[in-house]
């Protein structure tokens, strides 16, 4: 998708160059391929050691898509995944088992995430068995008990059925499983969405603890910004299966440069009552991802477009010393782009 930022002087732990997943159409039970559905087209981004880097838009954006790509839960048509200068897309299962432990996951759902015919010492202890992390028994046992302990759970949680948890006691058991093969990266895949709001917060302050404990690495995959405001590095914006935007959080959050960043952002509930903030009502639906518009893909929606916009694909191009914008206003002269302006002072 156009140009990537500069190159680092020090290597990334994971490096995403132009990823692409498209899903073949099959017409009836034996038929031919029709078309694509293009859910990811050409996506690109790094995450650093001990940072988390939120990837955010609306349902159908294609960042899920994204997430379970770098797992390997399916094949990426296209592009590099690079887990610290290892190149893994490519691997075959066999090649990239050892690897998978550096990479827990945690999902939406904590109730079908889990084997409900297992108790929370089986399900632990899959993982660590896998990756024959587990010296003898007695190590097994302390390696259960510690991951209760990180994930701020009973000691007597080990002996219990998943049915016997709380939603957010549940989602606490899958963040203690991710961790069980003691992972670098963690992706999280909507993974506060379907909890209550106190358990919410509890939840993201429970992530943030463990990523300075343990220096992990998280992929925060979701469509609420005002969640990803208070725990995010930084952001990258995804609309039909591209990014739009990325940028540092208080970049993104105080002077976003896409007009698709600044409508989601006009959504964000503001906290204080009587705050200014002019609400953004797109026009028309989120297009089909089978048949993306030309051009600019947001340009059907885009308050701003103009003839360019319909014909030409924006570039990534950079606005701000680390922020990154697919967008043609900003090659308007400054008075002519909507967007142009700065940081506020002390922001």
């Amino acid at each position: 998708m156009g140009t990537h930022p500069p190159h680092r002087s020090h290597r990334p732990l994971l490096e995403v160059n132009d990823l692409k997943k498209h899903f073949p159409i099959r017409a009836g039970f034996f038929g031919g391929t029709t078309g694509y559905v293009y859910a990811v087209d050409g996506v690109s981004f790094h995450i650093e050691k001990g940072e988390t880097l939120s990837l955010v838009g609306e349902s159908g954006c294609g960042k899920s898509t994204v997430g379970k790509a770098l797992l390997r839960l399916f094949p990426p048509t296209d592009g590099q995944v690079v887990l610290d200068g290892t190149r893994i897309d490519d691997m075959s299962q066999g090649q990239l088992r050892p690897l998978r432990r550096r990479m827990g996951v945690i999902f939406q759902d904590p109730f079908s995430s889990l084997n409900p015919r297992m108790r929370v010492r089986d399900l632990l202890a899959e993982p660590i068995r896998n990756f024959g992390l587990a010296k003898s028994s007695a190590d097994l046992d302390a390696r259960i008990a510690s991951l209760i302990d990180l994930v701020r759970l009973p000691r007597d949680s080990a002996n219990r059925w998943p049915h016997e948890f709380s939603g957010g006691q549940r989602q606490r058991i899958c963040i203690a499983r991710a961790l069980a093969g003691e992972p670098d990266l963690i992706i999280c895949d909507e993974a506060v969405s379907a909890l209550d709001v106190s358990v919410k917060a509890q939840i993201v302050n429970l992530l943030q603890e463990l990523q300075q404990e343990l220096g992990l690495a998280m992929l925060f995959i979701s469509h609420d910004l005002a969640i990803v405001e208070h725990m995010t590095h930084r952001v990258a914006v995804m609309y039909l299966g591209q990014i739009v935007e990325i940028a540092p959080r208080r970049a993104l959050f105080g002077a976003p440069k896409h007009p698709y960043t600044e409508a989601l952002l006009s959504a964000v509930p503001v906290p204080e009552p009587g705050a200014g903030r002019q609400r953004i009502v797109l026009k028309g639906d989120v297009p089909s991802p089978i048949n993306p518009p030309s051009g600019c893909r947001f340009h059907t929606r885009c308050p701003y477009a103009f003839d360019r916009c319909r014909t030409d694909v924006p570039r990534l191009q950079q606005t701000q010393p680390g922020q990154w914008a697919a967008c043609h206003l900003h090659d308007l002269p400054a008075e002519k782009n909507p967007l142009a302006r700065s940081l506020p002072a002390g922001a």
